[in-house]
């Protein structure tokens, strides 16, 4: 597939209201236009255009059975794709919407099929995103949106990314800078007796807690889901996030990981492989390695969030074989940092304790 693809500048700060309305117009014709959110950048197009839709997962090599998030500028775009809002529901769209929060329902019958896998739920956001949200509001319509990268590739965090996945794939990339949070949504299904959280974002589980009280956590989000599983939120099932090179996390006190990532380093480089980490600030000069790159302050961990993606990207610019990670505590969206980068690498994580 190869086809012609408009790159647009779009200043994030202050959208040009014309170029806005001219990639709103390529959505409503049944285009895809990628373009950035405060997450990572979406592909967009048509929630109810089913023929629209289907050109995301072509673009994206995307499997039919991984369900897409479905992006609104108002609540009452939201009646219009669910048969009612529950009150978890309402509660969570006052305090984090618009913003990185996605949350599930049962789907109206005029969501395609295409776009919930055939479940019969739907997953909404309201991107908060100045780009993202005008573009919504002008086009008019529902926009059904996965990121913007070749399926299982890390998320596309700035525009240049999209480029290099999507160019001849899709009919606009929308070039807004770099994204915010840097991980993709938070997903949140509020069908049942008790809110599940289906995916860890920049809207994390204490957050979630505080408001709706217990919030349960479906075992997708710790471990790998098995095949015979349709995966209820984007990034459940499948291999993601992940760089051509091997990807292993090493988990343990910090001073057992440094040695045991050195101590891996050196014996892959004897084997005459090109070796990458991942560290924290405060680690990258005891490592030893082909690349070191810092994804951000552990103890700032909002800051490995938004860099994580841009730097498994960069280490395959920069043609490594393998990537040691060292990972981060399990807390606030220490979680979703560690879910991205046990994904990566296809749940290969070593302890270097004991």
């Amino acid at each position: 597939m190869k086809m012609k693809t408009q790159i647009l500048k779009i200043n994030p700060q202050k959208p040009e209201a014309d170029k806005i309305a001219y990639a709103a117009q390529v959505l409503r014709e049944g285009g895809t236009v990628a373009f950035p959110t405060e997450t990572v950048y979406g592909l967009g197009a048509d929630a109810l255009n089913e023929t629209a839709v289907r050109k995301i997962f072509e673009a994206k090599g995307r499997p039919a059975d991984n369900p897409l998030i479905v992006h609104v500028s108002s609540i009452s775009a939201v009646d219009k794709l669910v048969d009612e809002i529950p009150e978890a529901a309402k509660k969570l769209m006052d305090a984090y919407w618009p913003g990185p929060l996605t949350i599930v329902m049962q789907k109206k019958s005029r969501v395609p099929d295409v776009i919930t896998a055939g479940l019969n739920t739907v997953a909404v956001r309201m991107p908060s995103h100045p780009i993202a949200y005008r573009l919504i509001e002008a086009a008019g319509i529902p926009v059904a949106a996965p990121s913007a990268n070749i399926s299982g590739k890390p998320s596309p965090t700035v525009g240049q990314h999209v480029i290099d996945d999507l160019l001849g794939r899709v009919d606009m990339i929308i070039d807004g800078g770099s994204a915010q949070v840097g991980l993709e949504s938070t997903v949140i299904d509020v069908t049942g007796e008790k809110p599940l959280l289906l995916r860890p974002g920049g809207i994390t589980h204490t957050q979630l807690k505080r408001l709706l009280g217990a919030v349960d956590i479906d075992a997708g989000v710790t471990e790998k889901l098995k095949e015979n599983i349709v995966p209820r939120s984007p990034g459940m099932k499948y291999s993601h996030y992940s760089p051509k090179a091997e990807v292993i996390v090493v988990e343990g006190k910090r001073k057992n990981v440094i040695a045991r990532i050195n101590r891996l380093a050196q014996e892959n480089q004897k084997r005459g492989l090109k070796v990458g980490v991942l560290a924290m600030s405060d680690t990258i000069a005891l490592y030893n390695a082909d690349r070191v790159l810092t994804a951000g302050d552990e103890n700032r961990p909002e800051t490995v969030a938004a860099n994580l993606f841009y730097c498994l990207r960069a280490f395959d610019a920069a043609g490594v074989d393998i990537i040691y990670a060292q990972s981060v505590a399990d807390r606030e969206i220490g979680m979703a940092i560690r879910n991205r980068l046990h994904k990566a690498a296809g749940y290969q994580i070593i302890s270097a304790d004991g």
